[in-house]
């Protein structure tokens, strides 16, 4: 081995030092810091108390899907993540490694609120429905809905969402 390379794989080993150390497998850890964050866009709900307006993370793929907000120790206030479907589809969710309460609110096709399921319960394998076919899950952090006057039949709007 050369001594520029030699110099090189030293580097490299050095650097990953603290990520074994953490405890964290390396190549789980090196791959979460590397994957490009998900796209965030504007969503806002139409309600009886005027309209609540969020910034959400957009899962599009499976993985982002299977992931969600699992694993976060908060869920910032006027943020949350939204889980497109298409076609619409019965859905359900459970909170395994979950790691705070949520809010699961399902979304028809017109952009109406189906239901919505407030403060689910952390850690559970426990399903969530959406109880009738919806175009996307909206999760908020634990009791956001009530808070913010959001109901079943409230309109949501996203860029690229449903027009009712």
């Amino acid at each position: 081995m050369r001594t520029g390379t030699k110099r090189a794989a030293l580097a490299a080993f050095l650097a990953a030092v603290p990520l074994l150390a953490s405890g964290a497998p390396l190549l789980a850890r090196t791959a979460a810091t590397t994957k490009p964050a998900m796209q965030s866009l504007p969503l806002s709900i139409a309600t009886a108390r005027g309209v609540r307006r969020f910034t959400v993370e957009m899962a599009r793929t499976d993985e982002e899907q299977a992931r969600g907000l699992m694993f976060r120790t908060q869920v910032a206030k006027g943020t949350g993540m939204l889980f497109p479907m298409s076609p619409p589809r019965e859905a359900g969710f459970w909170m395994k490694n979950t790691l705070v309460p949520l809010d699961m609110i399902f979304i028809r096709a017109d952009g109406t609120i189906a239901r919505i399921a407030a403060n689910t319960v952390p850690k559970t394998l426990d399903v969530v429905g959406s109880g009738e076919p919806v175009v996307a899950v909206l999760e908020l952090a634990g009791g956001a809905a009530a808070a913010q006057g959001i109901a079943a039949n409230d309109r949501v709007n996203w860029p690229g969402g449903p027009k009712g």
